[in-house]
């Protein structure tokens, strides 16, 4: 799934007694239920959330019989999101055809599919009066087109209600049809009504370095991620994000190395965050990053080129999304993505 789901409600887990020390070589091979490095430390702490709007947000959202990956994942900024009135909307149900080490949400063999989803989550969205809002969703391996059409028909449903409403994305892979999911979703922005916005932030998460993605991201290819967001960063009107999640035993040197990939492949937003793990079945956390650290990582994307860069412990990549329409209507869509 994506870093939205990885989230990391992270309790400190009781003492289990293990063969090797947990070092960033030792975490691809050990299984789940070892301890974190540490207890969590005193830079991390969560909104619980409760402003009146957080009550009418979860209203929207359950009255239309909709997922999010605010719950399914247990982000830890529900609370603050949902008072802002703000909620990052999961499509294509709640069951994930892949299992991805850091990631919450269930895996399994989904039987659900609602051609309605759309139409129920742009009403939704104009129940909450959104400008802005994020589309997520589960991996759906089984899907001959990969959802790409759910993404497509959601983002039409919101602009024909709203021709002015930002609209990101945060899509899977799209393992088996890439170039078809995309021709179906640009398709679809460049056939939407006259005076109707025809651009779009693309996000798709990298998530972790290359040599962790065979117990972090099983099912996934760091290369394949590439491609998709190397293909969206071409697509006209569309702006490709990315981001990683840290803590799971990477380097600075990769870190880093993941970033000028993303460069590389036409990337302009990124956002990374502390990797909090969700339940005793998920990955151990191998290291908590200091606030420090996060701000240097910061200096070094925008020195990178990142247009827009978010990092710090708590960050999640649709935290305050609703600023990158602001810059985006400011500023305009970076012409030389590549640069």
């Amino acid at each position: 799934m994506t870093i939205e789901s990885a989230l990391y409600c992270a309790r400190s887990p009781p003492l289990y007694l293990f063969a090797e020390p947990m070092t960033p070589d030792t975490l691809t091979i050990q299984p789940a239920r070892v301890p974190n490095a540490a207890r969590m430390p005193i830079w991390i702490r969560q909104n619980l959330g409760n402003d009146a709007l957080y009550g009418k947000t979860g209203e929207a959202v359950h009255g239309n019989r909709l997922h999010t990956v605010c719950e399914e994942a247990r982000c830890p900024n529900r609370g603050e999101c949902w008072s802002r009135g703000t909620a990052t909307f999961m499509l294509l149900g709640d069951t994930c055809t892949r299992a991805c080490g850091f990631c919450s949400v269930k895996t399994g063999k989904p039987a659900w599919f609602d051609a309605d989803e759309p139409r129920r989550v742009a009403e939704a969205v104009m129940a909450l009066h959104l400008q802005y809002i994020v589309l997520t969703s589960v991996n759906r391996d089984d899907l001959s087109d990969g959802g790409a059409g759910i993404f497509a028909d959601t983002l039409k449903q919101l602009r024909v209600r709203d021709a002015r409403i930002g609209v990101e994305y945060l899509t899977p892979d799209f393992r088996a049809c890439q170039d078809e999911a995309v021709a179906t979703i640009t398709g679809t922005l460049a056939s939407l009504p006259a005076g109707a916005r025809r651009d779009l932030v693309w996000g798709h998460n990298v998530e972790t370095v290359p040599r962790l993605y065979k117990t972090a991201r099983k099912g996934s290819q760091y290369a394949r991620s590439l491609s998709l967001l190397d293909k969206a960063a071409q697509q006209p009107g569309v702006e490709a994000k990315s981001a990683l999640m840290l803590g799971l035993g990477e380097t600075r040197a990769e870190v880093m190395a993941v970033l000028q990939d993303l460069r590389d492949a036409g990337v302009m937003r990124v956002s990374l965050g502390q990797y909090l793990r969700p339940s005793l079945d998920n990955l151990p956390v191998v290291e908590y990053i200091h606030p420090d650290v996060f701000a240097e990582y910061e200096n070094a994307a925008r020195t990178l080129g990142f247009a827009w860069v978010k990092a710090g412990p708590l960050v999640r990549s649709s935290y305050y999304a609703e600023e990158i329409q602001a810059q985006t209507i400011q500023t305009g869509l970076t012409k030389d993505k590549h640069a």
